[in-house]
């Protein structure tokens, strides 16, 4: 026998419980995901549903690198009823353009998983038991339930779901979901695949046919999950990972790789604030070319993490002032969660309908919403993301993994639409360059340029107590900045899970004994409903 560290983290706890009850029975990390994916799916809707997407980052400990999961619905086959608007809805079934790709991403996870034996029925029971037997209403589903009040395109399968009473969920309250919990025990039994295919999938392509949905039948069916190399960047002793197209795992690392090489002028907190939002600029400059289906980006896509092009974009930035920033981001609702094993396997992961509830449109026999990630879509022809048919849209989602050379391992990420890399940007530097715990630089007061869930304006948003401290720096360097109340869910939902030598083992220590020598810390972020745990359990060698 001998003692191995688990740990999980979520945006909310039930998640975190879940995925935990998995790892204390010797499941691996993707079966955990799975399990954790579809509870926070129940407990989390406004945020997340099997109606949307996921993408993954899975590190075995000892292989050559992660590897990556597209599990992104691409748009439907048939799109004539665009050719008559001006723009795309954003709710309704004209907003629900593109498959759910989410439970395909799960089959992949798990095919891919040689130590995955664990019957679905074990691993859906979390979800199951929420579901039927309900949770506590949070402030945050609140929130979005009240938003979503007010928008006319939602169906009366929403309206019966989420306003039984003829208002908005209640913080507090309990709620149960009868119908999501019997589509999990559907899929416990038949088989993920079931989501696809069959009677369950000829339901939800007929309230979407009713709700004016271009998806049909043979759409839903066709959804695929694949297996993708990740995108790279070298910074100073670490190698950092996250998602290729569609995601927009380009700019979080751009963005990281130009801090790199200018953090050695960053020596105050104004100084790393003024550069990673900077730096930000710079990339997201560049969104016209680099945020898109894999098929249409721009051959600068291959270039823009070589030493040429970041050098030029690391000159374009000033320490001494602001670039103005008319940026006007797109919102998105999100859950990244983290997971790490008795095997070392490690994952980080993330799961969105884009808005909050997604379309509006819920299904009868699901009681899931479906995405609107096909809002990010234009209806212009000559954007690089332009409406056509199986096409991926541009995602805000890009699950965050860090090798360092010294042995560590750290999975990050955040929920926050356009706010991800930003946040990925602060939690890596002040982990990795400023000396913060992954606990401190997870809680720490941020800031978000743009704009992001819950709000409209598209300047720089600064938690108070940082703006207490650094507004009048603020003010000198030119920056257009507005103070929010602290631990605000603006800022998005971060955590991480640090995988590290034993101080007193050689870091140099692998193979079969490398588990053995490693420890293990979790964090989660205060702003929202989660938590982060860590246990030591017994494995038979």
């Amino acid at each position: 026998m001998t003692q191995q560290q688990i740990a999980f983290t979520a945006p909310h706890k039930t998640a975190t419980e879940a995925g935990m009850f998995i790892l204390q029975q010797g499941g691996t990390a993707t079966e955990a995901m799975v399990a954790a994916a579809a509870t926070i799916s129940v407990v989390y809707p406004h945020m997340n549903s099997i109606g949307g997407d996921s993408f993954w980052l899975i590190d075995k400990l000892g292989s050559a690198q992660p590897f990556a999961i597209d599990a992104c619905g691409a748009s439907a086959s048939n799109l004539t009823p665009y050719g008559l608007l001006d723009t795309i809805p954003e709710r309704g079934g004209l907003s629900a353009i593109t498959q759910a790709g989410t439970i395909r991403g799960w089959q992949q996870a798990l095919a891919s998983d040689e130590n995955a034996k664990l019957p679905l029925s074990v691993i859906l029971s979390p979800a199951i038991d929420a579901a039927k037997n309900g949770f506590t209403i949070t402030e945050s589903l609140q929130a979005g339930g009240k938003k979503l009040f007010s928008v006319i395109e939602r169906n009366a399968t929403f309206k019966a779901l989420y306003e039984p009473n003829g208002s908005p969920l209640q913080q507090g309250d309990t709620f149960t979901n009868p119908a999501l919990a019997n589509v999990f025990e559907y899929l416990a039994k038949h088989g993920l695949s079931a989501f696809y295919e069959g009677e369950l999938a000829e339901s939800f392509a007929k309230d979407l046919e009713d709700a004016g949905s271009p998806l049909t039948l043979e759409d839903i069916s066709s959804t695929q999950a694949s297996i993708v190399s990740p995108l790279r960047a070298q910074v100073q002793g670490v190698d950092c990972y996250n998602l290729p197209a569609p995601t927009q795992g380009i700019h979080s690392l751009v963005i990281l790789a130009l801090v790199d090489r200018l953090k050695d002028k960053a020596t105050e907190d104004i100084d790393w604030l003024h550069l990673i939002v900077e730096a930000t600029k710079q990339s997201f400059h560049l969104r016209p070319q680099l945020w898109a289906d894999p098929n249409n980006v721009s051959p600068l896509y291959d270039k823009v993490l070589s030493e040429h092009t970041l050098s030029e974009l690391a000159g374009n930035i000033s320490m001494a002032k602001a670039e103005a920033w008319p940026f006007n981001a797109k919102p998105g609702d999100t859950v990244w969660m983290a997971a790490r094993d008795q095997h070392g396997q490690m994952v980080s992961f993330i799961q969105s309908i884009y808005w909050e509830f997604g379309s509006g449109v819920v299904m009868r026999d699901g009681g899931f919403t479906w995405n609107n990630r096909g809002v990010s879509f234009s209806l212009n022809n000559d954007h690089i993301n332009a409406l056509a048919p199986n096409k991926k849209p541009a995602h805000t989602l890009n699950p965050a993994f860090a090798r360092f050379h010294d042995g560590r391992r750290l999975a990050y990420g955040t929920m926050g639409g356009e706010g991800q890399p930003q946040t990925q940007a602060k939690v890596f530097s002040d982990y990795t360059w400023r000396n913060q715990s992954i606990a401190q630089a997870v809680a720490a007061p941020r800031w978000l340029l743009g704009r992001t869930w819950g709000d409209t304006s598209t300047n720089l948003k600064v938690e108070q107590s940082l703006a207490d401290s650094l507004g009048t720096e603020l003010d000198r360097l030119k920056h257009r900045w507005q103070a929010v109340a602290d631990c605000n869910e603006m800022m998005g939902h971060a955590g991480a899970i640090l995988d590290k030598p034993n101080a007193d083992i050689d870091s140099d220590t692998e193979g079969a004994n490398a588990t053995k020598t490693r420890s293990v810390e979790a964090a989660s972020d205060p702003r929202s409903d989660g938590s982060a745990l860590v246990a030591t359990i017994s494995v038979t060698q």
